[in-house]
């Protein structure tokens, strides 16, 4: 029983090999994803983690098949079901977006119809992805609204976005990505809009959501601090490539890239006075990507090397992985280690018990 179990976990349900998208712009081609591969194993919840710009969305959306009429799928692919997600018609899409994969939205007051009932946009949904009778539909979709934790669903069903708090709103775009039953769930940056003990909520229901019902999810946030209670694995992208990749423990507690060394430097700790670090500089223009190593031009970590050559991806353990030239045994001889600060910071993290595992 216990080996079966363990192969489900292992169980790859979405690949993704060498994804490359670029963007059609006015000054040039924007390339936002510049070669990405990752796999999505069944259960588990892969966090991926970057600024604004960083890729992470792009990597959504073309996952969707939602990506703007400018967008350039370069070369790569997005394996499904035995399919390949990036030649796959829009037509076939609709079979697969919605019913197999579902999809939580950042805003919830925009993903909503303003001017149509809560009950009847779960109920189109419901209808359109399971050919349900108008009875069956609304039975269901207070099904749904009692799972997600709407509280009086009779009474709520009739009401309008309007009515509902921004947590309420976001339950609700919650239970019409479960209205398809998928078994893969991608949320992009689902509780940016809400306060911070909202946003706990939902992270917690969807924690409780994915256990119950085994599914496999993506969360995407530029935020590490939001996934430490939920990720089991973690992607950190920066200028539209993964530069570190490993086990939420792994990222947490033993990170080897200096914009990872950043993001978790950049974390707010209300146990310490410290105060809060910000990532100097900007992200680099994507229409001309930077030689070597992108994030050297922002890292005081960073060597001659990294503004001449690319790093490749360093193997640290069998999950985890960095592109920095850090790891390269040469590097050892200038002694860079991650700041003091951070270390005090992950042990303080490793006490509290403060990551998922």
């Amino acid at each position: 029983m216990a080996a079966e179990t363990k192969k489900q976990e292992r169980e790859v349900v979405l690949s993704v090999k060498d994804l490359k998208v670029n963007f059609r712009a006015y000054g040039g081609l924007v390339q936002a994803v510049r070669g990405i591969s990752f796999d999505l194993h069944r259960g588990e919840t892969l966090a991926i983690v970057g600024e604004s710009g960083s890729g992470k969305s792009v990597s959504i959306k073309a996952i969707m098949g939602i990506l703007a009429n400018n967008a350039i799928i370069e070369s790569g692919e997005i394996l499904y079901d035995g399919k390949d997600l990036t030649k796959v018609k829009e037509d076939d899409f609709h079979e697969i977006r919605g019913k197999r994969i579902g999809l939580i939205f950042q805003d919830p007051l925009s993903a909503l119809n303003p001017i149509m009932k809560i009950g009847r946009q779960i109920t189109e949904t419901l209808r359109l992805n399971q050919k349900m009778s108008k009875e069956d539909a609304k039975k269901r979709a207070l099904e749904l609204m009692t799972a997600v934790g709407i509280p009086e669903p009779e009474k709520r069903y009739d009401q309008y976005p309007f009515q509902f708090s921004g947590g309420m709103r976001q339950r609700i775009v919650i239970a019409i990505a479960l209205a398809g039953d998928p078994e893969i769930l991608i949320c992009d940056e689902p509780t940016t809009a809400l306060d911070v003990t909202v946003q706990a909520k939902i992270l917690e229901l969807i924690n409780q959501i994915k256990k119950d019902r085994n599914l496999s999810v993506i969360f995407i946030t530029h935020d590490l601090g939001v996934v430490a209670n939920m990720a089991d694995r973690v992607n950190v992208m920066y200028a539209g490539k993964v530069v570190e990749t490993g086990s939420a423990e792994e990222i947490f507690f033993e990170p080897a890239h200096p914009y990872t060394w950043a993001l978790l430097s950049s974390m707010p700790d209300l146990h310490t006075k410290e105060r809060l670090m910000a990532i100097p500089g900007t992200p680099p223009n994507m229409i001309y990507p930077p030689k070597g190593d992108a994030f050297a031009p922002r890292s005081e970590f960073a060597m001659r090397i990294d503004y001449e050559q690319e790093p490749p991806m360093f193997k640290i353990t069998d999950t985890h992985a960095a592109a920095t030239w850090l790891l390269h045994p040469k590097a050892a001889q200038n002694g860079i280690e991650m700041p003091a600060v951070l270390k005090a910071r992950i042990e303080r993290m490793k006490r509290s018990g403060a990551v998922n595992g």
